[in-house]
C-alpha cells in the first residue's frame, strides 16, 4: 500500500549529510523546506489526511492509559497559555476551517474539521467539555509536553504523550530535562543536553525554534512507548524472517518534527512533537533520500544503533536500501 499523496510530499526527510550525530540542530519555525517529493515545514501546527484517524487513536490511547496526561497543579495558567496559542496557530495556518476571536469576556473557537464550536472564558475550567491542555490535544497531532522553568532549571510537568517514541511520559513527569534525556547515549559527553538546556532557557516569550529526531518503526505504528514494548518489541526480530516486499512496506522512518514556543503568558515552554512516518517502500522512490537514508544507517555508530532500537535489523535496512536502486 503507497503512502497518501500528502503524506509523502510534506514528510520532513530528516538527513542533511550522510552522517549523523546527536546535536541541538534548532532553527527558527515558519520556513518551509523543499524536498524531492515536496516541501514541508511552513506551520507550527501540522494537520494532514490522517488527522481525524489520529485523534481517535489518541483518544483511544488515553482512555485505556490516563497515565499519559499529566498536569502538576502550578502548571495550569500554562495550559490555558498554551491552548491559546496552539488554536492562534491554527487559525493562522488554516483559516477556511479554524477561528479563534473575542467573544464578550470570553473566547470563540471553532473547528469545522471536527464540528466544534466552544465559547469559553481564560481560567474558567468550566467553560470547556475537557480540562484546557486536554481539550486541545483532542484536536492537534503533535504530543505536548510543557516545561517549567524555575530555579536554574526545566521541568516536564505537564503534557499528553500518546506517541512516544521508547519512552514514557507517565514515568518522566515532574523530571528536569536532564533528567528525562538521561537515557540517551553521547549527550551529557558532547554537551549536547546541556546546551539544549541554556538555549531553551534563553527563549523569548513568544519565540518559536524546531528541530528534527528520528529512528525507525516496524509497520505505521505511533504508539511506540515503553508501557507497551511487550507489543512492539518483538517486531525487531521478527522483521528479519520477512520477505523483501514486506521488509520494504513494513519498515518506516519515522520523524519527529518538534516545535519550541516560549509561551507569552505563562513563560513555559511548549514542547511540541509531531510524528510522520514512511515506509521505505516510499523513501526509497525518491534517489537522494534512499541514498542518504543507506549512507547515514550504514555510518551510524553502534551504540547509537542500539539506543534507537534498530541494531538488529540495520544492516539488512542498509542493504534493502543499497539494492532498492
Amino acid at each position: 500500500m503507497i503512502s497518501a499523496p500528502d503524506l509523502i510530499e510534506t514528510f520532513p526527510f530528516p538527513f542533511a549529510a550522510d552522517e549523523y550525530r546527536y546535536s541541538t540542530n534548532v532553527e527558527p519555525a515558519g520556513a518551509a523546506v523543499p524536498t524531492p517529493a515536496g516541501r514541508w515545514g511552513e506551520r507550527v501546527v501540522d494537520l494532514d489526511s490522517e488527522y481525524e484517524t489520529e485523534l481517535a487513536e489518541r483518544a483511544a490511547i488515553l482512555a485505556a492509559d490516563p497515565t499519559r496526561y499529566a498536569v502538576l497543579p502550578h502548571m495550569r495558567p500554562a495550559c490555558w497559555d498554551a491552548m491559546l496559542t496552539l488554536m492562534r496557530a491554527m487559525a493562522s495556518a488554516y483559516p477556511d476551517t479554524m477561528s479563534l476571536q473575542r467573544h464578550g469576556t470570553g473566547w470563540r473557537w471553532r473547528n469545522d474539521r471536527l464540528g466544534l464550536a466552544q465559547d469559553f472564558v481564560i481560567g474558567d475550567e468550566a467553560s470547556l467539555p475537557a480540562e484546557p491542555l486536554a481539550y486541545i490535544a483532542g484536536q492537534v497531532q503533535e504530543d505536548i509536553v510543557l516545561l517549567d522553568q524555575r530555579d536554574g532549571d526545566l521541568f516536564g510537568d505537564a503534557g499528553v504523550v500518546t506517541f512516544a517514541a521508547d519512552w514514557s511520559f507517565g514515568f518522566d513527569v515532574g523530571m528536569t530535562f536532564l533528567e528525562i534525556h538521561g537515557p540517551v547515549p553521547r549527550l551529557r559527553e558532547t554537551g549536547v543536553i546541556t546546551r539544549a538546556r541554556e538555549f531553551l532557557m534563553r527563549l523569548q516569550p513568544g519565540e518559536t525554534y524546531r528541530r528534527t529526531n528520528w529512528s525507525l518503526t516496524i509497520g505505521r505504528r505511533l504508539d511506540v512507548s515503553t508501557e507497551l514494548y511487550h507489543e512492539w518489541g518483538p517486531d525487531r526480530t521478527a522483521i528479519q524472517t520477512v520477505s523483501d516486499e514486506e521488509f520494504g512496506r513494513l519498515v518506516h522512518l519515522r520523524v519527529e518534527v518538534q516545535h519550541l514556543i516560549r509561551l507569552p503568558e505563562s513563560g513555559s515552554i511548549c514542547f511540541l512533537i509531531r510524528t510522520y512516518m514512511l515506509p521505505f517502500a516510499d523513501l526509497a522512490a525518491f534517489e537522494p533520500w534512499r541514498q542518504r537514508a543507506a549512507a547515514v544507517l550504514a555510518e551510524l555508530p553502534d551504540d547509537m544503533a542500539d539506543y534507537k532500537g534498530i541494531i538488529a535489523y540495520r544492516d539488512r535496512a542498509v542493504a534493502w536500501l543499497r539494492n532498492a536502486g
